[in-house]
């Protein structure tokens, strides 16, 4: 494992659950105004190549629902985040924007999710395991609803090489991550590492996305079924809004 990767795994203990959700509480009635054109690019990435099948579409970490307009109309997208506030304004799009192509909106933990073992053709999960306090445990818990032959799609912002930026991003990381609710260091050992860990999973693409290059956009399939040893999670989930699509 590399420095950076063990550098990244020590700053876990900068996040928690608690942190994350009331950071986004904080930022929730701010969030579009001041992230919807910076991450645009990425979510319209993402909800293309998602919309390429007709089936059921996980959106891990929707948010305020950003990109649900951007699904096509013939998928069955369903949204969970962590944060009642920010789901509260994806419902209210849903809602206002007649988005039949949500199926479904819940507050869970993306690390017990309530859903059966390969219950999507495709999970995306746009700006959000930088978000999350185990990015690894989080790969695994998308990993585990994945149908096999589908694919997860991920779009975060990855360390830069640059000595300077990362000194940066490691600064920041140690002292202002819990306040801003994400960290702004992220190596791409943390994905790649946990790629070549299980033999179910095939990177397909990764690739840079606007602005400037400042996300990496990472496309991943599930060749095959996944042994597990124990029980399996149940999940918890708290329903906030449910449309037919």
């Amino acid at each position: 494992m590399s420095e950076s990767h063990e550098a990244s795994l020590r700053d876990k203990q900068s996040l928690d659950m608690q942190t994350v959700e009331a950071a986004y509480a904080r930022w929730a009635p701010v969030y579009d105004l001041l992230f919807a054109a910076l991450l645009r690019p990425g979510r319209r990435a993402v909800a293309s190549i998602a919309s390429r099948t007709d089936s059921r579409i996980l959106d891990a970490g929707v948010g305020t629902g950003l990109e649900l307009p951007m699904f096509k109309r013939g998928t069955r997208v369903f949204g969970v985040d962590l944060s009642e506030p920010m789901l509260r304004r994806a419902a209210d799009r849903t809602r206002r924007q007649r988005l039949i192509q949500v199926a479904g909106l819940a507050r869970m933990d993306a690390t017990r999710l309530a859903f059966a073992d390969a219950t999507f053709t495709c999970v995306v999960a746009p700006y959000m395991l930088t978000v999350v306090p185990d990015p690894e445990a989080t790969l695994d818990e998308l990993a585990r609803v994945v149908r096999p032959g589908g694919e997860i799609i991920l779009v975060n912002h990855v360390s830069s090489q640059d000595t300077a930026l990362s000194a940066l991003e490691s600064w920041l990381g140690r002292y202002v991550a819990s306040t801003l609710g994400w960290r702004p260091q992220f190596p791409w050992a943390v994905i790649g590492d946990w790629i070549e860990a299980r033999a179910d999973m095939r990177l397909i693409e990764r690739r840079l996305v606007p602005p400037f290059g400042l996300f990496t956009l990472t496309r991943i399939e599930r060749t095959a079924a996944f042994a597990r040893s124990g029980p399996q999670p149940s999940g918890v989930g708290e329903t906030i809004e449910h449309t037919a699509g």
